[in-house]
């Protein structure tokens, strides 16, 4: 992964956008870390992400998301087609933000979404 942070200058990257991922997620202190060393600015989808060093996360509730595939899980098991059921997305999001991570890489948070945060972590 450290080959890849080190690649993004080369290729013009300005920041990541990092997706939950079992391996993302099961390595997302390396994550964070590397992000700060090469001085990147990284959204993921989660809490976990921004609590391990990343900049920002923005997504929905996972909680939710296991509510919903429980659900569905149970409307199959009693007979309904996968295809017949409709595609559904998160009603609810969460934003954190790390502000450890923001004033290291420059960055001034506006309290106009500081305000906004589900939890703002220093």
């Amino acid at each position: 992964m450290e080959g890849a942070f080190a690649k993004l200058p080369q290729l013009g990257a300005n920041g990541l956008v990092i997706g939950v991922d079992a391996l993302f997620t099961s390595r997302r202190k390396l994550l964070g870390a590397l992000a700060a060393r090469y001085n990147v600015p990284a959204v993921y989808e989660n809490r976990d992400f921004v609590a391990a060093g990343g900049l920002l996360s923005y997504g929905g509730i996972i909680t939710d998301s296991y509510q919903l595939t429980g659900a569905y899980v149970a409307r199959i098991l009693k007979g309904e087609k996968p295809a017949d059921l409709p595609v559904q997305q998160a009603t609810k999001v969460e934003l954190y933000i790390n502000l450890k991570a923001a004033k290291a890489l420059g960055i001034a948070v506006p309290l106009t979404l500081s305000g906004r945060t589900d939890e703002v972590i220093e």
